[in-house]
């Protein structure tokens, strides 16, 4: 998102080149993946040509994406105080936790995952109840 926003960016390929001269590989298959995941589209740039773009109604679909990942992942939700401990099928605990630092939680302090589980860090007793409702609810 960041390389779209300061560059011009007409081409996969132009993506790509850019991601690796920061480090990162990727494929063709993987960035075109990725750029539907993310919802750019192309758009015309000031000279003329087309570049990608973050649309319009982007952090709408993101959000729902990541409330859709969160309840496809997890497989159970218990509280310990103001602890909140969530198992998630293997591997997507960090999937899990990157969707719940992105979803504007009242008093969430932090997050920690593991390869199936995740620890959430709550300013209170009441603040962790209450997430615990919502996440068995379904967000």
């Amino acid at each position: 998102m960041e390389l779209i926003s300061t560059y011009d960016i007409e081409t996969q390929s132009e993506l790509a080149r850019r991601l690796a001269a920061m480090g990162i590989r990727t494929t063709q298959a993987t960035l075109s993946r990725d750029i539907r995941a993310l919802g750019l589209s192309k758009e015309p740039s000031a000279s003329g040509r087309q570049r990608y773009v973050a649309a319009k109604n982007r952090a709408v679909d993101t959000k729902e994406r990541l409330r859709s990942i969160f309840r496809e992942c997890v497989v159970s939700v218990t509280r310990a105080q103001n602890l909140v401990v969530i198992k998630t099928l293997p591997g997507l605990a960090p999937a899990a936790c990157a969707a719940i630092d992105r979803m504007d939680i009242p008093g969430l302090a932090g997050t920690i995952a593991g390869d199936d589980t995740a620890f959430l860090a709550l300013s209170d007793d009441d603040a962790a109840e209450a997430l615990c409702r919502n996440m068995r609810r379904g967000l």
